[in-house]
């Protein structure tokens, strides 16, 4: 048998009869559930609005393509893909070389930029589900001329959505001086 003095001091010092606080949060966990089965609307870059709560969306963001290295000069050819579900704004892709890029840089393509002595970033334009983006083709100029090179990419933004799968957005390439396409 329960206390009947507890129960009134639950009363007084809540305001409310025992019980009401797990009666609430079971009506407001059924309504989420109803809501959640019905979809939110989209609210902002990469927010779902769920039952006045914003919830992050999510997206499944990965790189595939090709890159050489002739005489000190890599080319990457990349496609952005989105495996969903759910669509990005924009996203940026950061290329890393594990030597140094040479001071005089070829034209980047436009949505690029150098970021310190190692690194590209890119912009991946909007990526619908399950949607290719467009592909980015980059060619930048190494310090010397290296036998190879170690190419990292990675998402450094996904427009605010959330990536739970981050092992296909990482890729790392090794890229040997023979002109020879190496696939990722």
């Amino acid at each position: 048998m329960r206390n009947p003095v507890g129960r009134e001091r639950r009363r007084a010092r809540t305001g409310r009869a025992p019980g009401a606080g797990r009666r609430a949060g079971r009506v407001l966990a059924a309504g989420a559930v109803v809501l959640g089965l019905s979809g939110g609307a989209v609210s902002g870059a990469g927010a779902v609005e769920r039952a006045g709560a914003v919830e992050r969306a999510e997206a499944d963001l990965g790189y595939h393509g090709v890159a050489t290295l002739i005489a000190g000069e890599t080319d990457v050819r990349l496609v952005p893909v989105n495996h969903g579900p759910s669509a990005v704004a924009d996203a940026t892709v950061r290329l890393r070389w594990s030597e140094p890029l040479a001071d005089e840089q070829p034209q980047l393509p436009a949505g690029c930029a150098r970021s310190g002595g190692q690194a590209v970033l890119c912009r991946t334009g909007a990526l619908a589900v399950d949607g290719v983006g467009e592909r980015i083709d980059l060619r930048v100029r190494l310090e010397g001329a290296p036998s190879e090179v170690v190419v990292d990419l990675d998402t450094v933004w996904s427009g605010g959505a959330l990536d739970r799968n981050r092992l296909n957005d990482r890729q790392r390439v090794l890229v040997l001086d023979t002109g020879d396409e190496y696939y990722f």
